[in-house]
């Protein structure tokens, strides 16, 4: 379902082949909501942000932003880039390695700056990783999403998301294809850091500007869903969940139920791969 015809240069070997393998499975098997697409920019740089749900979280957001005349340009984590053939495909597919909670992340952090002033469009998933709180509502944000807003200046598109975890559960070894799952997505308007671009990017204007990406993704999901977020952020630090990879020992959260894997199925968990990397450290 092309809404708006493609605005970038030629978009490459890597996204020819990438689009002819997932986006048939995702039409097979999901239904889409889209609300407000309209609202991601047509031309220009920008940061898009989006709630975590499920590995399978960036195919659904780069449908709707391709779709809508956009390449979305991901921070992917940097263990992907070690394959030969998977590190030649994100490059020349535009992704961005990012090496979490490590100095090499500031490299993360001025490849997306330098791609957004080039006028690129930029996917950040401001948790850092899938959501650890238990009822998949978007927990604490970490800096990075922030910091590239507050340098560049370029407009913060929030995408509330709901659905993909009933695709593929967090964590879960194997996705539940059938019956077609439903998709909610709706974009917000921009993030309004205006009174924050134009002063110097301390910590305080860092936090701030965090702290209203993560409000502005909040209420979008609680609109997706129709429920009520939560009062308070779930913190895994406070909470004393490990922030990256699997958070459960002795197990997969959530798996989802057991239909056979097949082709489909593989290829669709594995082309999820992970971009849920964010550059920043916890605000």
């Amino acid at each position: 379902m092309k809404v708006r015809r493609f605005q970038e240069d030629k978009r490459g070997w890597a996204w020819t082949l990438g689009l002819s393998v997932v986006k048939p499975i995702l039409l097979m098997t999901t239904k889409r909501r889209w609300i407000d697409g309209e609202k991601i920019p047509a031309t220009g740089g920008a940061l898009i942000v989006a709630n975590h749900i499920s590995e399978v979280d960036p195919l659904i957001v780069a449908h709707i932003v391709w779709d809508h005349g956009r390449i979305p340009r991901y921070l992917a984590k940097a263990g992907l880039f070690k394959n030969w053939f998977l590190g030649y495909f994100f490059r020349s597919a535009g992704q961005i390695p990012v090496y979490r909670a490590s100095r090499d992340a500031m490299g993360a952090y001025d490849a997306a700056v330098a791609a957004v002033r080039a006028g690129r469009c930029v996917v950040v998933y401001p948790e850092g990783t899938i959501t650890r709180d238990p009822g998949l509502w978007p927990m604490v944000g970490k800096s990075g999403a922030a910091r590239i807003a507050l340098e560049t200046g370029a407009p913060v598109i929030p995408i509330g998301q709901w659905g993909a975890q009933a695709l593929l559960a967090p964590y879960a070894k194997r996705p539940d294809l059938f019956p077609r799952k439903l998709i909610t997505m709706k974009v917000g308007d921009p993030v309004d850091l205006s009174d924050l671009t134009g002063q110097e990017h301390t910590p305080a204007a860092v936090t701030e500007a965090t702290k209203r990406i993560m409000a502005a993704l909040t209420k979008l999901v609680e609109e997706v869903r129709g429920e009520t977020a939560p009062a308070e952020r779930f913190n895994p630090r406070t909470a004393g969940v490990k922030e990256f990879g699997n958070p459960h020992e002795g197990g997969r959260r959530g798996k989802a139920t057991s239909t056979p894997q097949n082709s489909a199925g593989d290829a669709l968990r594995a082309s999820g791969a992970d971009f849920s990397g964010d550059p920043g450290v916890e605000a």
